[in-house]
This record gives C-alpha cells, sequence and structure tokens, in this order.
C-alpha cells in the first residue's frame, strides 16, 4: 500500500487525482453528480481517501477528486483559505483554527470516518521494553529520561533514541495533548512517517510512535509497546480495542467538509455520501479500524440534514445492504 508522505512543503508525488474531468461546473442537478472535488490535510487519512476514492472512480466518471497530504495542520490552512472543500485530520479541529474559519465567514461540519491507535514501537532487537505507563513516555519525550535505565532502573544503562512526527502532523498534536500536557516534545522529529518507522528499526535503543496502519505494515521489522491507562490498566491497539475505544491512545479520524461547497456541488454531494456509506470498509483496507455501525449510522443522518432529506429517499435501498 503507498503511504502520502510530506517532505518539508511539497507532497511526495502528485495528489490523488481519479475519476474523469467532468468540467468546473459543480452539478447541483438531479442524477449524478459532476465536476471538482479538492481535499488536503492528514498524511494518517490519506490511506483511507485513496482507497474510497479507487471505489468512487468507478461509477462516478464525471466527478473528479483531488487529495494532498499536507498535513492535518496544513490541511487546515488550506481549508481555511477556501482553497479546499474538504480537510483530513488525525485530531479535533482547535479553537484557533475554528475562530479563523469564523472570521472568513466560513461553515464547516465535522464528520468521523474510521478509528485509529496511536502505537508505540521499538527496535525489534529491544528485549526489556514491553510495556510503558503514560509518565514514562512523557519523561522519555520531555528528554528527562536520557538512557532506558532514568525510564526503569531495572533497564540497561543506554542511551534512548526517540522519533516523532513533526508538527505538521495530526497524530504530534495527538501525542502533545494525551501524553505531553502541551508540553515540548524532544526527539528527532520528521514530516515522513515512513522514515520513523525506518529509524526505530536501524536504532537499537530506538523508540518511535505512528498511526496503526503503520505498525501493521511493518510489524515484522518492529516491536510493539503496550500502554497503560489512566487508571493502570495494560492495553494494547487491536482493532477491538481500537474500535470500542479502550486502548489507551485511540483516537478518532475525521473529515471536515465546506457546509456551502457542499451544499452547491452534487459531485461532492455524492463522495461524501460514498464516503459515508461504505462504513469503514476503505479504513480497514488501508490498515485502520471502521467506527461502530451505530455512529455511521448518526454520520449519514447529519450529512441528510446538511444537502436535504431526499438523499434518504435515494439511498435507502443501500442503507439496507
Amino acid at each position: 500500500m503507498k503511504n502520502w508522505q510530506l517532505v518539508g512543503t511539497t507532497v511526495i508525488g502528485a495528489s490523488l487525482l481519479l475519476g474523469a474531468c467532468g468540467g468546473g461546473n459543480s452539478g447541483s442537478g438531479e442524477g449524478k453528480g459532476s465536476g471538482e472535488v479538492k481535499g488536503d490535510g492528514s498524511s494518517t487519512v490519506g490511506p483511507i481517501i485513496e482507497k474510497l476514492n479507487e471505489k468512487f472512480a468507478k461509477d462516478n466518471k464525471d466527478v473528479t477528486v483531488s487529495n494532498g497530504t499536507a498535513g492535518t495542520g496544513g490541511g487546515f490552512e488550506k481549508f481555511i483559505s477556501g482553497n479546499t472543500d474538504f480537510s483530513n485530520a488525525s485530531r479535533p479541529i482547535k479553537d484557533e483554527e475554528k475562530k479563523k474559519l469564523e472570521d472568513k465567514g466560513i461553515k464547516y461540519d465535522e464528520f468521523k470516518i474510521a478509528q485509529d491507535g496511536v502505537t508505540i514501537a521499538v527496535n525489534k532487537e529491544n528485549d526489556f521494553v514491553n510495556e510503558l505507563t503514560k509518565e514514562q513516555l512523557k519523561e522519555i519525550y520531555s528528554g528527562k529520561a536520557k538512557t532506558w535505565k532514568d525510564v526503569n532502573s531495572k533497564w540497561p544503562d543506554k542511551e534512548i533514541k526517540a522519533f516523532s512526527p513533526d508538527q505538521s502532523h495530526g497524530t504530534y498534536d495527538f501525542f502533545t495533548e494525551e501524553i505531553m500536557d502541551k508540553g515540548d516534545i524532544k526527539a528527532e522529529k520528521n514530516a515522513d512517517t515512513n522514515v520513523i518507522v525506518s529509524s526505530v528499526e536501524k536504532n537499537k535503543q530506538g523508540v518511535g510512535y505512528f498511526g496503526y496502519n503503520f505498525y501493521q505494515q511493518n510489524k515484522d521489522k518492529l516491536k510493539e509497546v503496550k500502554i497503560k491507562d489512566d487508571n493502570g490498566k495494560l492495553t494494547e491497539p487491536t482493532k477491538k480495542t481500537i474500535q470500542d475505544g479502550s486502548y489507551a491512545l485511540s483516537r478518532p479520524l475525521f473529515i471536515y467538509t465546506n457546509e456551502k461547497k457542499l451544499k452547491d456541488n452534487k459531485g461532492f454531494q455524492d463522495f461524501m455520501k460514498f464516503v459515508i456509506d461504505d462504513k469503514g470498509k476503505s479504513a480497514e483496507d488501508a490498515g485502520f479500524v471502521a467506527l461502530p455501525k451505530k455512529d455511521y449510522k448518526e454520520q449519514k443522518d447529519k450529512l441528510d440534514d446538511i444537502i436535504g432529506k431526499e438523499s434518504k429517499k435515494e439511498d435507502s435501498k443501500k442503507e439496507d445492504k
């Protein structure tokens, strides 16, 4: 599976472009839509959008959907500037981003599309780190713990090599919020998650964190670490624990839509209905975890409220399948 990554400010390769070009019109009439739909944002969510697009393009030849992976923060910058129709995010929108949208007069809507579990991994040859508390993670990533012995007196007196996504990633923001109490992360940072994976693989004292799908793709090269939650319960990322939220570092993944553009663009409406009706199948294909079924019903009801109740009749048969 291809992973979309951002190096500096340039997306590796072009934005995904699927479906025949249907012209620049929004196509708000009856039947299938046409036109262009533009998205950007989280490189974690990117593979899910890619899978969705592959399926959507087959029956929607007149809708062109493009998507970039500037990172969650970078995606919101483009969304706020009005350059995109939707923004993918691996964390909830921030208050300052909400304020900027409000100042621009842009009304938006939040849709959950899948679940993820930020996975902590160490080098495959590490035979002593099997579990960590959130406090120990904080000691590692704040730089307070310089060696593994600083984390646990029974562990070797060897220097820790910590790796992290950079500030463009929603994963970085999530980790800062959940583990660091909004404090600074002191680690070797990289925009490309594949580089983080490779760095942990190559460094015997390495530790890193990233989305569940990246670990799944590389589990033969890395060793997963279990995490104790706030109640001291030991948790590990599995499809079940990520879906039900019992894994300590579970999180939802989002698409934020520009409400006016969604209402005005039938092709955009068709794409978002397809995203929700997919019910997480593409997320699973991309190595993530589907939401509970009831959550997709809630997301569909929200979408129907925005674009009009007539869509319920059009898609009632799909809902029953």
